[in-house]
């Protein structure tokens, strides 16, 4: 794919959305940062729900200590993996009280160190809670980086790295959230709504769908 073409697909997206967020409900980064840790095979949805009976109790990493693996356990048993979730998260208030001054970290290191936290995660609060160029590829992202051929690759890292490199420098900031809700929405695995797509003249998808 060529320049031109990556720098219109990005302003038909920008143009459509001009301010996108994520779908996660956050206040705060330490909000985001669990909201994100939640996540990981898990809907936004799904973590939306249990995180507004969650933050309004605990918001800080030392009100979500106090409650303990077994009282957070409570409040997110209707997410998946949520036993090991707990500990993460509980392992992760306890370390940004005595390493981090109760604030969630603001680079890549730092987060990562943290349990439960890989690079995903880190670059979801980095790009979003802290607004720095970073690009969390999840499946949505790795699906629309390899059908479109904006940012083809074979393991999501790949793609990472090609998206920083070809993404026009405009658009590094929010491309992530674009190309997750297209992919959320248009771009679905099974079947693409290509159709309903903004970008389907200028993808490089071969199987494209019509109704």
């Amino acid at each position: 794919m060529n320049k031109a073409k990556r720098y219109e697909i990005f302003s038909r997206l920008r143009a459509e959305n001009p301010n996108p967020v994520t779908e996660l409900e956050y206040n705060s980064p330490f909000e985001l940062l669990i909201a994100v840790l939640l996540s990981a095979q898990a809907t936004d949805v799904s973590v939306n729900k249990a995180t507004r009976k969650l933050f309004p109790v605990a918001n800080t990493p030392e009100s979500m200590l106090a409650l303990g693996v077994e009282g957070l356990k409570e409040y997110i048993k209707t997410i998946g993996l949520f036993n090991a979730k707990a500990e993460n998260a509980i392992k992760t208030c306890r370390i940004l009280i005595e390493q981090h001054n109760s604030q969630v970290p603001e680079n890549r290191e730092a987060l990562e160190a943290l349990p439960g936290v890989g690079r995903k995660t880190a670059n979801v609060v980095l790009n979003t809670a802290f607004r720095q160029i970073a690009m969390a590829v999840d499946t949505h992202i790795f699906r629309f980086g390899n059908r479109t051929k904006v940012a083809p690759g074979k393991n999501v890292l790949e793609v990472e790295m090609k998206l920083l490199k070809f993404v026009p420098k405009e658009f590094l900031l929010d491309a992530h959230h674009w190309m997750i809700l297209h992919g959320r929405y248009i771009c679905v695995a099974r079947k693409p709504k290509c159709d309903a797509c903004i970008i389907e003249d200028l993808c490089e998808f071969k199987d494209k769908t019509s109704s």
